[in-house]
C-alpha cells in the first residue's frame, strides 16, 4: 500500500485558552448526566414544591380570603429548607461517581496526562455537581422572588425586603460549594460509587443523629456544631435575619462549614494525582 507523505502541517483547528480546559469536563459532565432519564424526573419532581408556592403567591395576591397566605422573608427560608432532601438525591446521584468512576477506570493519568492541570479537573467536575444543586435551590428560588412581583403586580414586597436578593444567593451558594466539595472529596476516597453514597449518606444523616441524642441528654443545643446540617440551617437563619435555632454563635456554624469545604480541598489535592503509588 502507498504511504502518504506525513510531514508537518499546521494545527488549523481550535485552540482553547489555557485554564478552560475545565469547561470541556463540565459540558461533557452535564450531558452525560442530562441523558439518563430517570435524573431528570428527578429534576422535575424537585420542581414541584416551587409551582406550589407559585399557587400559593397567586391566591394570596388575587384572593383578600387567602391573605394569610402571603409570603414573608421566612417563606423563601423555608422554601430552601423544602429543598434539601431534593439536594440530597442530586449530589447522591450525580456526585457519587464523578471521581470514583475515574479512579475505577484509571481515567486520571490519561486525564491528567492532557494539558490539563489537577485543579482544572477538579473544578469541572465540581461544577457538574454545583450546576443542577443551583437548579434546585437559587434557580427556583429567586424564580419565587419573580414570580411574587409578578402576581402582586408592584414591588412593595421586594422593596421591603431587598436584602432577600443577596441572601438567597449566598446561602445557595454556602449550602452548593459545602455539598459539593464534600461529596467530591469523598468520591476521591473510593472507586466504588454505591461506597461514596453510604459514606455520604452518614455524614449527613449520623452527625444530626448523634446531635439529637446529645441534645436530650445535656438538654443544650450547644453541640450543634457536631452536626453539619444544623451548622447550615444556624448559618442560612442568620442570613435570612431570622430567630438562631440553636444556643451556638452562628459565626463558629460558619467555621465549621469552611472548616469541611477546606479539609475536603486538601482531601482532593493528595488524592487526585497523575499516578498513585503504593507504599
Amino acid at each position: 500500500m502507498p504511504i502518504h507523505d506525513q510531514g508537518y502541517r499546521r494545527y488549523v483547528g481550535r485552540r482553547i485558552p489555557l485554564g478552560r480546559a475545565w469547561a470541556v469536563i463540565a459540558a461533557a459532565g452535564i450531558r452525560a448526566v442530562l441523558s439518563r432519564r430517570r435524573f431528570i424526573g428527578l429534576l422535575i419532581l424537585a420542581w414541584i414544591p416551587f409551582v406550589v408556592r407559585a399557587v400559593q403567591f397567586y391566591f394570596s395576591a388575587n384572593l383578600p380570603q387567602a391573605a394569610f397566605l402571603a409570603p414573608t422573608a421566612e417563606t423563601f427560608r423555608e422554601f430552601l429548607d423544602q429543598q434539601q432532601i431534593f439536594v440530597f438525591f442530586i449530589t447522591v446521584s450525580v456526585g457519587a461517581g464523578l471521581i470514583a468512576n475515574d479512579r475505577r477506570a484509571n481515567a486520571l493519568q490519561i486525564y491528567l496526562s492532557k494539558p490539563l492541570s489537577r485543579w482544572e479537573y477538579v473544578f469541572g467536575k465540581l461544577a457538574i455537581l454545583m450546576a443542577f444543586l443551583l437548579l434546585v435551590t437559587w434557580v427556583p428560588a429567586i424564580a419565587l422572588l419573580i414570580v411574587q412581583v409578578l402576581f402582586a403586580g408592584n414591588f412593595s414586597f421586594f422593596r421591603a425586603n431587598l436584602y432577600l436578593f443577596p441572601a438567597i444567593t449566598l446561602f445557595s451558594l454556602i449550602e452548593v460549594i459545602m455539598v459539593a466539595a464534600s461529596m467530591l472529596a469523598l468520591s476521591s476516597l473510593s472507586n466504588s460509587s454505591r461506597y461514596v453514597s453510604i459514606l455520604y449518606a452518614a455524614l449527613i444523616f449520623f452527625t444530626p443523629a448523634l446531635f439529637g441524642v446529645l441534645r436530650v441528654v445535656t438538654g443544650s443545643s450547644a453541640m450543634s456544631l457536631m452536626s453539619f446540617p444544623a451548622n447550615l440551617r444556624q448559618v442560612g437563619n442568620a442570613i435570612f435575619r431570622l430567630p438562631l435555632p440553636y444556643d451556638t454563635p452562628w459565626g463558629l456554624s460558619l467555621l465549621m462549614i469552611v472548616g469541611l469545604i477546606a479539609g475536603s480541598g486538601l482531601i482532593l489535592e493528595r488524592r487526585v494525582r497523575g499516578v498513585e503509588v503504593v507504599v
